[in-house]
This record gives C-alpha cells, sequence and structure tokens, in this order.
C-alpha cells in the first residue's frame, strides 16, 4: 500500500506542473528570441499568439497581437498551436482524475478498485497529452533552427535571426512530464490492480465478513414464523 501511495503522489507531482508547464508555454511570447543580443538595443520574441520587443535599458515592453486566428497564417504556427492547446486540455483533464483517484481524497473510500482506475484513466490522458506536446515543441524549435542555419549557410543576414526561447523549452520539459507521470500511473501501477480491492483495505473487507456473519448466526436463531406463545409474550411485554 505504501508503494501505491507513492506512486500516486509523484504522479501527481509531476503532472501538476506538466500540464502548468504545457498552459505557460502555450500562453507566453517567447517561443522565438533574438540570437544577436549584442548588436540589439532590445530583446525581440515571438509567440504562438503575439510579438513582444523589450528594451533592454529600461525594460519596457510593447506587444503586437497577430491578426486574427481566421486569417492566413504560417502552417507551422498554426499546427503548433492546435497541438500545444490540445495538450493542454488532456493534461488538465489528467491532473483533474488523478486527484479524484488519491486516496487521500475522500471520493468514493469505499470503492478503491474504482479509484485505482481512476489512476490508471488519468496516466492514459496525460501519456496522450504528452504526444502532441511533444510534437509541437520539437517540430517548432526544429523548424526555428533549420530556418536560422539555411540563412548562416547562404551568408543571408535579414537584421534578425532567431533562436527557439524558454517557452519553447517549458512545452518541451511539460511534454515529458507528462509522459513520466503518465508511465507511473499505468505501468508501474498496473500490479496493483488486483490487491486494490480488498489488501489494501483490511478493514473494511473484515467489517463487511463480521457483518455478514452476523446477519447468518442471526437468520439462524430466528425461527421462520412465530409460535402462538411467543405472540402472546410479546404482547404482555409491551403491555
Amino acid at each position: 500500500a505504501g508503494m501505491r501511495f507513492f506512486l500516486q503522489y509523484v504522479g501527481c507531482f509531476f503532472a501538476f506542473f506538466s500540464a502548468g508547464f504545457l498552459i505557460i508555454s502555450t500562453w507566453t511570447d517567447c517561443w522565438m528570441v533574438n540570437a544577436d543580443d549584442s548588436l540589439e538595443v532590445s530583446t525581440k520574441c515571438r509567440g504562438l499568439w503575439w510579438e513582444c520587443v523589450t528594451n533592454v535599458f529600461d525594460g519596457i515592453q510593447t506587444c503586437d497581437e497577430y491578426d486574427s486566428i481566421y486569417a492566413e497564417h504560417p502552417v507551422k504556427l498554426v499546427l503548433t498551436r492546435a497541438m500545444m492547446i490540445t495538450a493542454d486540455i488532456l493534461s488538465g483533464f489528467g491532473f483533474l482524475f488523478l486527484v479524484l483517484g488519491l486516496d487521500c481524497v475522500k471520493f468514493l473510500p469505499d470503492e478503491p478498485l474504482i479509484k485505482l482506475r481512476i489512476c490508471l484513466v488519468s496516466g492514459v490522458l496525460l501519456l496522450i497529452a504528452g504526444l502532441p506536446g511533444i510534437t509541437g515543441s520539437v517540430w517548432y524549435a526544429v523548424d526555428v533552427y533549420v530556418e536560422r542555419s539555411s540563412l548562416l549557410f547562404h551568408n543571408i543576414f535579414l537584421g534578425i535571426q532567431y533562436k527557439f526561447g524558454w517557452s519553447c523549452w517549458l512545452g518541451m520539459a511539460g511534454s515529458l512530464g507528462c509522459f513520466l507521470s503518465g508511465s507511473l500511473l499505468t505501468c508501474c501501477m498496473y500490479p496493483f490492480r488486483e490487491t486494490s480491492s480488498g489488501r489494501l483495505h483490511p478493514a473494511y473487507s473484515l467489517r463487511k465478513g463480521y457483518s455478514s456473519a452476523a446477519t447468518v448466526v442471526t437468520n439462524m436463531h430466528l425461527p421462520s414464523s412465530q409460535t402462538a406463545t411467543a405472540k402472546m409474550y410479546a404482547v404482555d411485554t409491551r403491555v
């Protein structure tokens, strides 16, 4: 039982931070950052939804939002948005399911097997969430690197050259955390599926056994129908 609790809490820890990292990376503005910091007086960052410029001297930041989502955008941007939002939703639901499946949470306390299945469903959701998250973040980073390398190879300088920033790193870290948490909740907790219904909750099983035995004993001592003498005795007692 102690090992099962430990796996639950470790999985919950990674699921919480993984979902947070994915959400933060999706809605921050530093997926791409300018690589020529020594030649610039400002830091330029591009995200999935807007682009920001920060002055390195006074720290003033100016952000410009992209056009409407219905406007034409690069395929890299559109697909990365879709995959990261999908990862956010799946990881969020996975974390919520995991919270309900924790033994310390008073939800279905007399159904340990159902709670274990809830943890397994949470692990599957986290594993699925890691797939679009890692695909979107790695693809975005590789595309930025290839674009920069091709410009350098052809000696083309457009004034600003980008490299992937901390938002992209957060997306990768959150996706790997989802894979780790999902693996703990599915593969490592799978051997406990047989013991969760009884041996991990001996008090509940014994309580049910005692109540069943008491019912059998009571039924054995009680006659199927009361005799006339018993009925008269019962009436006299009530009087």
